[in-house]
């Protein structure tokens, strides 16, 4: 069920890459704070009248911080345009048209239907979208800014590309090159039906040296073993072997955060890894300044799979966070930065660091 309002345009308060941030007026509430997709809703000026979607606010949710535009009751007409045959929400109210890469009408879709293997191609496959820009940043560190970096976004958590700061920030100053989103989720550079033709893609089309893969922002999880949307990493480790690939994992480390289930490794990586994966992946460790933390990290990776499952690795990713400082780019998880959960991003920078070391040796 869903909770909705009426509500007038006061202000514009950025607009980037196909999202609007906006004020809006709510009678008897004051200006609030909404997102409109312009794609799916069309354009949005100051003095419309608009139906908001305030479920998430009222509700105090994780992502209550702002509502969204649900229809612009000022101009309710869009054209969708020609191009493509594929529907993303589909049979939602707000399903959208997209051109998806691999399909009959794209440009793209001999050179993807004519590829059938990433050939080695390092994926690193991540849980958290946070997780996104140290791996990237490693990547680039690693490379001297010379190793093509794609990212490819799931449908496991945000939809629309366009809500992530982060990947707008990452485009914008060189750490990642292009993106791809699959599934239902959209507005990539490219538009792909599932993980493995968004896969493809990215080598076929993005020309990838490295590919990273996470969600979007808002992991979802009910604190069950199996009940979070990050389940996804084992079976994106498996669609990277099937085609191919040479799978690299972040593990989810933290010796910052309150919650026992995630000190220092995760359950969920240890789900995802130890249970949902049923092939093999590089799991790249961080070197660590504490001593205790990195033997407690392997006692649970001991409790978590065999040892013949994965390959450990470790690698320092100090770099990634001091390219992401050079560049500008600042960096949070669960609202706390590098220096207050320093071991969660060096596992992030030091996959990174890995999977271009894979790339340089190959070359």
């Amino acid at each position: 069920m869903i909770r909705t309002r009426q509500a007038t345009v006061t202000q514009i308060l950025n607009r980037r890459n196909g999202l609007t941030e906006l004020l809006t007026a709510i009678p008897g509430q004051g200006d609030q704070k909404a997102y409109n997709y312009d794609g799916l809703t069309g354009p949005v000026e100051v003095g419309d009248s608009v139906i908001l979607n305030t479920t998430a606010v009222a509700k105090k949710l994780g992502t209550g911080g702002a509502h969204f535009v649900m229809a612009n009751l000022t101009r309710p007409e869009r054209d969708a345009g020609e191009a493509g045959h594929i529907m993303k929400l589909r049979y939602s109210p707000t399903q959208v048209k997209v051109l998806a890469a691999e399909e009959p009408e794209s440009p793209w879709a001999a050179s993807i239907s004519s590829t059938e293997s990433l050939a080695g191609t390092p994926v690193i496959v991540g849980e958290l979208h946070s997780m996104l820009a140290p791996a990237a940043s490693g990547v680039k560190a690693f490379s001297d800014g010379q190793a093509r970096v794609v990212y490819i976004m799931t449908d496991g958590a945000a939809l629309p590309i366009y809500l992530s700061n982060l990947v707008h920030q990452l485009k914008e100053c060189g750490l990642l090159d292009a993106t791809i989103t699959c599934g239902h989720a959209f507005g990539g550079d490219w538009e792909t039906v599932n993980i493995y033709s968004a896969l493809l893609t990215g080598v076929a089309t993005a020309k990838a040296d490295v590919i990273i893969v996470t969600m979007g922002p808002g992991i979802v999880g009910t604190a069950s073993r199996y009940g979070f949307t990050g389940v996804e990493q084992g079976e994106i480790v498996n669609a990277v072997n099937i085609l191919g690939g040479t799978p690299v994992a972040i593990p989810r480390i933290s010796f910052a955060d309150p919650r026992a289930r995630h000190r220092g490794l995760s359950h969920h990586t240890a789900t995802a890894l130890g249970k949902i994966a049923l092939t093999a992946c590089t799991v790249v460790l961080p070197e660590l300044d504490n001593p205790s933390w990195s033997q407690t990290i392997f006692k649970q990776i001991a409790a978590a799979w065999p040892p013949e499952k994965h390959t450990l690795v470790s690698e320092d990713g100090r770099s990634a966070l001091r390219e992401l400082a050079s560049r500008g780019v600042k960096i949070t998880s669960m609202g706390r930065a590098p220096e207050q959960d320093p071991a969660f991003f060096l596992a992030a920078g030091a996959a990174g660091i890995y999977a271009a070391r894979l790339t340089a040796a190959a070359n």
